[in-house]
């Protein structure tokens, strides 16, 4: 049945689901070593392996689990009514360069989230802060043609000349008992789509190692008086992306990070949400995480305001995601979240069934 509502089409992170973009693991290349990686990659052990390794495929045993995630993942949604769109493969091992910098090749199309910040029927892409994701739009470019020819808003943020400039010198990742600081400069206005988080007419973000102070104001001048953006205070030792830390729900149901939530913003307080605070992650340690931390595990996805796609073993949450009034259904993710991110970085609403409105 066609939908009532324009193609594109989403104001929160809970309004029935009706399309989405999954992303693929086809091209999928590991992130080439770059100015950010040591404010972004949460074991100092793993350092040399983006040195050593960086620009080469994945190792092939970790695409086919990966796959096999995404497939199961695709199959849900497409099981519960929701249709799931892909980004085209583009040449991610083609080095390149800008003149300000050169990247031995790009990432892949693996993260959605990441890339396209929808907002209403507005698709905006975002000025990212790796340089070896300089180019990854490509990947959705054939989907945003065609959803502008069906009516979409579509516009770029500005692209960013990440120079050096972009970044501080000798950038050190903050102690636990040291006060939160980021690897980027105010130089230009950076983000990326996964540090926006979307609540109706009221908008969360959080400075991270992909988005800056400058990125946030160019956000709330873009979107305008229509739009509240709240910058969120946080702490995070590698901070990259605001869905493992802040999460709306469903109306009056905020999710946080008990370990990265500095300070609640007071609007949530005098509004009487419930602050729902997310479970240590199960997922076990010897379990290989190669970028991300396991506090994926509330990287969970919203079909409607009781139905969540969780990660499979993740116990916990699921425990309490019950608790709190959901349905969670359960998805093997696990192999994905080795390589990549959770079950919401996978992943770029296009359309909910809903309008604008304001929950607070």
């Amino acid at each position: 049945m066609a939908s009532d509502y324009p193609v594109v089409n989403t104001h929160n992170e809970w309004d029935p689901l009706e399309e989405i973009i999954v992303g693929i693991v086809e091209g999928a290349r590991i992130p080439p070593w770059e100015t950010v990686t040591p404010a972004v990659v949460h074991h100092d052990y793993l350092l040399d392996f983006y040195r050593q390794n960086g620009g080469q495929p994945w190792p092939q045993e970790l695409v086919e689990a990966a796959q096999k995630d995404i497939a199961e993942f695709v199959h849900i949604l497409e099981a519960e009514g929701v249709t799931v769109r892909r980004p085209s493969l583009y040449d991610t091992a083609k080095p390149f360069s800008t003149p300000d910098f050169e990247s031995l090749s790009s990432c892949g199309a693996l993260m959605p989230r990441d890339v396209l910040l929808v907002i209403g029927d507005q698709i905006i892409e975002a000025p990212m802060g790796w340089r070896s994701r300089h180019h990854e739009n490509h990947a959705y470019k054939d989907l945003c043609k065609e959803y502008f020819r069906q009516g979409a808003r579509w516009v770029s943020a500005p692209r960013p000349q990440l120079s050096e400039a972009s970044y501080k010198k000798d950038f050190l990742p903050p102690a636990e008992d040291e006060p939160m600081r980021t690897i980027l400069t105010e130089h230009e206005p950076l983000f990326d789509a996964a540090d926006v988080i979307k609540c109706g007419k009221d908008i969360f973000v959080a400075q991270s190692s992909c988005c800056n102070r400058a990125g946030i104001d160019w956000l709330q001048r873009h979107l305008g008086d229509a739009y509240t953006v709240h910058e969120v205070e946080v702490f995070d030792t590698h901070p990259m992306h605001i869905d493992a830390t802040f999460y709306p729900l469903a109306p009056g149901k905020l999710l946080i990070n008990p370990e990265r939530v500095k300070k609640i913003p007071e609007i949530f307080k005098k509004s009487g949400w419930d602050i729902l605070v997310c479970p240590p992650p199960n997922m076990p340690d010897s379990h290989p995480m190669y970028t991300c931390s396991k506090w994926l595990s509330m990287n969970v996805l919203m079909l409607d305001e009781e139905r969540v796609i969780v990660s499979k073993g993740e116990d916990d949450i699921i425990r309490a995601l019950k608790d709190w009034g959901f349905k969670p259904i359960e998805c093997s993710f696990y192999h994905f979240e080795s390589i990549a991110g959770g079950l919401h970085c996978a992943t770029v609403d296009i359309r909910r069934r809903g309008e604008l409105q304001s929950y607070f």
